[in-house]
């Protein structure tokens, strides 16, 4: 595929996308699995439940025989793990404990509370209905049946099936290492000014910045569930870069902060391009993040984020989070959107698709969002506002109070998930 200079918000995620492969699979222990995506489908080795059983403590009985208050002698007691030591015979009662398996002969369960026990016999005090409180083999699961297909992400749930079945181990799909390389000489690493230097009135340099963008893509890549691999600083100098992107590309993805425009020490294209990257786009028609480019190296994608945190940040949300996705295995890649009605006018350039971060709120049967600050890239105090995006289309430009847009949740934010 040729290079291009300019692309779309959704070409260049489908660029990205249809360059973008699962990683192989790989076997773990059932518990290391949770958050992982399933490689295989799962087969039911065996019904759930394994045999018919009682759902209550009470008395194994013939439903037939639970009427006029007539009296049933009790002629065993079973307990969950254990079975009956005889079949239960017409006219009799056999007290059994929730779990354990019903003996033959009997077709309900009788519960404490609704029978009345006296010298070793019991009465139904209530109606008995066929059937009631037993879980019969198989209701839930048959044998041979599929419980879990390829492509499923392992919550509790599913490792509840999985030890079922009898699944110590599960085959998912590999999880990804990511190399995250920041660029520039104004660049300081997070701690090369300790507490007690500011305390003392030591500060940064006039100019400097400290390196913040690896620590939040860092932290995004755990959310994801991918591993992050923070190489550091690659000073302004080819050679600098060279060495650190090489180390880079032998990761499964590479992420580079900054460096990716036009400037005279703006070196990350020519330095990927002497690795032998092959450069799909460099910039894309979004705000914030224009700047920002992909490649690939021997199957592994490659990814130049701008070096402004939120433009960093929202670049990783929309096209390298789907992306990781992909490689784990995820059937939905893509957040799912919605509509929100704004409550807030927003003004956007025609022509380039906007992000604005916005607070998500659901009410009424409805989803309402209001600006989360001021949007612009510059502005990262904004992102603590906010838990949602609003993904403005490029041929709008006036988006008033009450007009529905679309949206989606922003990772990491404790309790917004339940708003989906």
């Amino acid at each position: 595929m040729e290079s291009r200079s300019l692309v779309e918000f959704e070409e260049a995620r489908r660029i990205i996308l249809e360059r973008t492969t699962a990683l192989a699979p790989e076997s773990m222990e059932l518990l290391e699995s949770l958050g992982r995506v399933l490689a295989e489908d799962v087969i039911a080795p065996w019904p759930l439940p394994s045999f018919d059983n009682s759902a209550m403590d009470g008395y194994a009985v013939q439903a037939a025989d639970c009427v006029d208050r007539r009296l049933l002698p009790i002629i065993d007691y079973v307990a969950a793990g254990g079975r009956a030591t005889e079949a239960l015979l017409p006219g009799t009662a056999i007290k059994i404990m929730t779990g354990a398996r019903l003996p033959d002969g009997a077709d309900s369960v009788l519960p404490l509370e609704d029978g009345e026990e006296a010298d070793e016999a019991v009465r139904a005090v209530r109606p008995v209905m066929l059937h009631q409180h037993v879980r019969f083999e198989g209701e839930d699961v048959a044998r041979g049946e599929t419980v879990l297909s390829k492509g499923t992400l392992v919550r509790p749930a599913e490792i509840n099936m999985l030890a079922s079945c009898g699944r110590p181990q599960v085959k998912v799909t590999g999880r990804p290492t990511v190399a995250v390389v920041a660029t520039g000489d104004e660049l300081v690493a997070l701690g090369e000014v300790t507490l007690e230097e500011i305390a003392v009135g030591e500060t940064l340099a006039p100019g400097m910045i400290v390196n913040s963008n690896s620590y939040a893509l860092a932290a995004a890549l755990r959310v994801v569930g991918a591993r992050p691999l923070l190489l550091g600083i690659a000073r302004d100098t080819m050679e600098s870069h060279r060495e650190k992107l090489a180390e880079g590309l032998q990761a499964d993805v590479l992420i580079t902060c900054a460096g990716v425009s036009m400037g005279d020490r703006d070196l990350v294209r020519a330095a990927l391009q002497e690795l032998g990257v092959e450069i799909l786009f460099w910039k894309v028609k979004v705000r914030p993040g224009k700047a920002m480019a992909f490649g690939m190296k021997d199957g592994k994608p490659v990814f130049a984020l701008p070096g402004n945190p939120v433009s960093a940040m929202l670049n990783f949300e929309e096209f390298v989070a789907p992306a990781l996705r992909k490689m784990m295995g995820h059937r939905q890649v893509v957040k799912h959107l919605v509509q929100a009605v704004l409550q807030d006018g927003l003004r956007k350039k025609r022509g380039v698709t906007q992000l604005v971060r916005v607070r998500l709120e659901y009410s009424a049967g409805r989803y309402l969002a209001w600006n989360a600050g001021k949007q612009e890239s510059s502005r990262q105090k904004t992102s603590l506002q906010a838990n949602a995006l609003a993904v403005l289309p490029a041929e709008g430009e006036e988006f008033a109070a009450g007009e529905e847009v679309q949206v989606h949740l922003l990772d990491g934010y404790m309790g917004v998930s339940s708003l989906f």
